[in-house]
Parts: C-alpha cells; sequence; structure tokens
C-alpha cells in the first residue's frame, strides 16, 4: 500500500506540476490519512469480499473526497483537483486489478 500511495502522490505531483510547492503538504497529509481505509478499500476488493462495482461506487466516493480535499488548496482550478483526484484513484484501481490477476 506504501508504494501504491507513493505512486498516487507522484501522479498528482504530476498533474499540478506548476502548483506542486502549494500542494505537496496537504496531498500527502491528504494521502497518510487515507492509507488505512485506502488499503481496506483494495483488500477487500482483492479477496472478493466485494464486487468490482461496489469498489467502483466506493472508489468513486474516495475520488469525490480527494477532489474537495485538494479543492481546499486554492491555488489550483476545479479542473486540476479533478484530475489528480482522477489519476491518483486510478493508480489504485490498477493497482488492485493486478493484485487480483496474481491471486487467480
Amino acid at each position: 500500500m506504501d508504494a501504491v500511495l507513493a505512486d498516487m502522490l507522484a501522479v498528482i505531483k504530476g498533474t499540478v506540476a506548476d502548483n506542486w510547492d502549494e500542494v505537496k503538504s496537504t496531498a500527502d497529509q491528504m494521502l497518510k490519512r487515507k492509507k488505512e481505509r485506502l488499503g481496506l478499500l483494495a483488500e477487500l476488493r482483492i479477496k472478493d469480499e466485494i464486487s468490482q462495482e461496489k469498489f467502483e461506487s466506493r472508489l468513486m466516493d474516495e475520488k469525490l473526497v480527494v477532489e474537495a480535499e485538494l479543492n481546499a488548496v486554492a491555488v489550483i482550478s476545479k479542473a486540476i483537483a479533478q484530475k489528480a483526484a482522477n489519476a491518483a484513484m486510478e493508480i489504485l484501481d490498477k493497482a488492485v486489478t493486478v493484485a487480483i490477476k496474481s491471486v487467480l
């Protein structure tokens, strides 16, 4: 999960490039706070304890929360926040997909 969170932070950095200095602290703290919840969500899906549809629904909820937290940083626009949130959750989704395939 640490590697996935690092990848999520890196993709956020790439998305907000010019504003990274202003966003870095917020994004890093946000992902650290979400580590346990995102890890649990990933684990539930990998163990097939929730359906793909439920996982995607929860991922969308998390994406909206990440977007809202990034929007709190006034220096970035809503579009950039949406792009960063989408990219971060895509990293988690891909990591879970890879984990599921390795279990099968």
